[in-house]
């Protein structure tokens, strides 16, 4: 065994003293993590035998943070890919022991996010959702809080004033990029639709209102139309918009602030060629990616999952091991916009 690694051997790649890797192999005084994890990866590097050992040692410094995760729409596969990038960010999180626990509500309705969100208290140290806007969601952070537990809002901001942190888009300017890419898009003035999921998604008020604002302070040779609800559902947008169609020979444009664009999609699909009117959604799925290739799509303003997730979780940490603040306000996230000609 002459040529089995050694301390000496671990120290030369990890560049630090003999003395420091023995500390972090026999635990003997604590050590910063960072230089933790150097002695573990130059240990793996060089085939030391206790590399394992000290892998566990690092691990076990490490804050726990178990993230419960409350998403809706199960079928839809934008959230299936939140899930698995969810699962995914807290496999790479580093300075973290991290996991999380995904749950879907059945429905936009306030109690099907509480009952989950609640039910997850006592198996989780953080708790973030995608729930709609409502007094009784407000009053389930405040009782999570109440518990320790912070709370944290995704896509739609929920509970202002109570919840930790919100990230996900600056909704108001995403509304004002739509607007853009339809006016731009549209050689000629006309009317505009916009669909909204519900009355209780603040994230979508926010988006109709960044539409409407940029049409009256950069192209008033639009009339955007009242806003419609859909209920995120594809069949309601799928009638919906066939009946615009046939009600407004002059419909220039369509945003879908939330859900159910595959409903836009299939009817422009049976009635318009692909650029007669300008169709703008949100997030890239396999169904909106397909659509923007044939050109019935002319812009997908995304979400960055991966980064929101890892910026979740780096969050989510501060909470637990810095302590609950009451509002840390917004975590905006940059939008990922896609054209034709990118995918």
């Amino acid at each position: 065994m002459a040529n089995r690694p050694t301390i000496h051997d671990v120290a030369r790649a990890a560049g630090l003293s003999s003395a420091t890797v023995d500390r972090v192999l026999n635990g003997r005084e604590k050590v910063r993590e960072e230089t933790a994890q150097k002695v573990y990866d130059a240990a793996r590097l060089v085939g030391y035998h206790a590399a394992s050992l000290i892998g566990q040692r690092v691990q076990a410094d490490r804050p726990r943070l178990r993230l419960g995760l409350v998403l809706h729409k199960e079928r839809q596969s934008f959230y299936r890919q939140f899930k698995a990038e969810a699962e995914r960010a807290v496999a790479r999180a580093t300075g973290v022991r991290a996991t999380v626990q995904v749950e879907f509500a059945a429905s936009q309705s306030p109690g099907d996010f509480t009952a989950l969100m609640e039910a997850l208290a006592p198996r989780v140290d953080a708790v973030a959702a995608t729930a709609v806007t409502h007094p009784d969601v407000t009053d389930a952070v405040e009782r999570l809080n109440a518990r320790g537990i912070p709370c944290f809002s995704l896509l739609n901001d929920f509970a202002q004033g109570v919840r930790q942190n919100y990230l996900g888009l600056n909704n108001l300017k995403v509304g004002r990029i739509a607007a853009h890419m339809i006016a731009t898009a549209s050689h000629h003035g006309g009317k505009i639709a916009v669909f909204v999921g519900g009355y209780r998604w603040h994230g979508h008020e926010l988006r109709e209102t960044g539409v409407r604002s940029y049409f009256r302070e950069h192209a008033p040779q639009f009339q955007v139309l009242d806003t419609l609800v859909n209920l995120e559902t594809r069949q309601l947008t799928y009638e919906a918009t066939l009946d615009l169609l046939g009600r407004h020979p002059d419909l220039r444009g369509i945003y879908c602030a939330g859900g159910g664009m595959e409903g836009a999609i299939a009817a422009l699909s049976e009635v318009r060629q692909p650029g007669q009117v300008a169709l703008v959604v949100n997030e890239l799925t396999p169904e909106s990616r397909a659509a923007l290739i044939d050109r019935t799509v002319t812009m997908v303003i995304g979400t960055p999952l991966n980064r929101l997730c890892d910026d979740l979780i780096r969050l989510a940490t501060g909470a637990l091991v810095d302590g609950m603040a009451a509002v840390q306000g917004q975590h905006f996230l940059p939008p990922e916009l896609f054209l034709p000609e990118s995918v």
